[in-house]
């Protein structure tokens, strides 16, 4: 647990000195009952016959007063949420590579249809963008909660090129830049125009984002630069987190594009380390029965995540409790409040 104001902290002195005051009242009032001999209307007298029970409404007022003292600090703790809204960013690998068969009918087909299910489920307050990227990338649909239209811009991909993963990862990041009405950032629209480079994310203060996330899905074989983990730190810098499902065998098949034979295979070594600086996940998928549990896993991921949470109202409701019984048991003994 962390504080957002500690130095208010220093109050919990206090306390002891209340025990303290509260002790010396204690010895007073044992020493006047004795000057009076035990007589029956001692000051004092009515007090000591309830015994130990003289002391609990004084000890629950203490208790709220440092219980309080602590609330007032801003108390901050870790806690597993759920998230009725946010921004996800679907980011599809159309590199050649996604045509191969080694997941059934395509990896890119198998890709898109588990996205589906995955989009129909959500909620209409999460926001959902979808990016393609090959060696360059482009924003597909800008997040929206029109299902009918992100469906659409799934249904529209295809295989493309080489691939170039950061490129990937920085058109996500200027989508959810556009999205939280931040300037200076155009991603570009996805067409049959010839690609251009995507521009490098401008930095922000860290945590900015904290409500996205990046779904990266890929077989990881970058061949492209620029290099994937700095756009991962990017990512990170910004609070935003990716999830990688690698979608392919690691052992590869074989292709035959535009007359070349090329082998590819799952590079999963880059997509853990992307998801790891990130604080994100990595999956790995080797069937369409994969993807579908791997998005299921993703549903409960994006709704419960830990998070610093402010608690001070749960510590303020505890003191205001103790508070009240005390000063209700004070006044059923002693007709009075300590």
């Amino acid at each position: 647990m962390s504080f957002l104001w500690p130095g208010l902290l220093f109050l919990l002195i206090l306390i002891p000195l209340g025990i303290v005051l509260y002790w010396r009242r204690q010895r007073q009032r044992a020493r006047l009952a004795a000057g009076y001999g035990g007589l029956e209307f001692a000051p004092g007298s009515a007090a000591g016959s309830l015994g130990f029970r003289r002391h609990i409404p004084p000890a629950l007022f203490l208790a709220g007063l440092a219980i309080l003292t602590i609330g007032l600090a801003r108390p901050e703790a870790v806690l597993s949420l759920p998230r009725e809204e946010g921004t996800v960013i679907l980011a599809f690998d159309v590199s050649g590579s996604m045509a191969a068969t080694d997941i059934q009918p395509t990896r890119l087909e198998a890709a898109k249809e588990a996205a589906r299910e995955f989009v129909q489920r959500q909620p209409t307050s999460v926001q959902i963008g979808v990016v393609a990227f090959s060696d360059s990338a482009f924003s597909v649909q800008t997040p929206t909660d029109d299902q009918g239209a992100i469906l659409a811009a799934i249904d529209r991909l295809a295989p493309q090129r080489g691939t170039s993963v950061a490129q990937g990862l920085l058109a996500s990041l200027n989508v959810i830049a556009v999205a939280a009405g931040q300037a200076g950032q155009n991603p570009n629209l996805y067409s049959n125009l010839p690609p251009t480079p995507t521009p490098t994310a401008t930095p922000v203060p860290k945590g900015t984002y904290t409500s996205a996330v990046i779904i990266l899905l890929s077989d990881g074989e970058n061949n492209e630069n620029p290099d994937p983990l700095g756009a991962a730190e990017q990512a990170a810098a910004r609070g935003v987190r990716i999830y990688t499902v690698g979608i392919g065998s690691p052992e590869g098949t074989t292709l035959h594009i535009n007359g070349f034979t090329v082998h590819t295979q799952l590079d999963e070594a880059t997509l853990k380390q992307i998801s790891q600086l990130t604080g994100g996940t990595y999956y790995n998928a080797q069937s369409q029965t994969d993807l579908r549990t791997i998005y299921e896993n993703l549903d409960r991921e994006l709704v419960l995540k830990p998070e610093k949470t402010e608690i001070t109202s749960l510590f303020a409701g505890a003191s205001i409790l103790l508070l009240l019984i005390g000063g209700a048991l004070s006044l059923l003994w002693f007709s009075r409040i300590p």
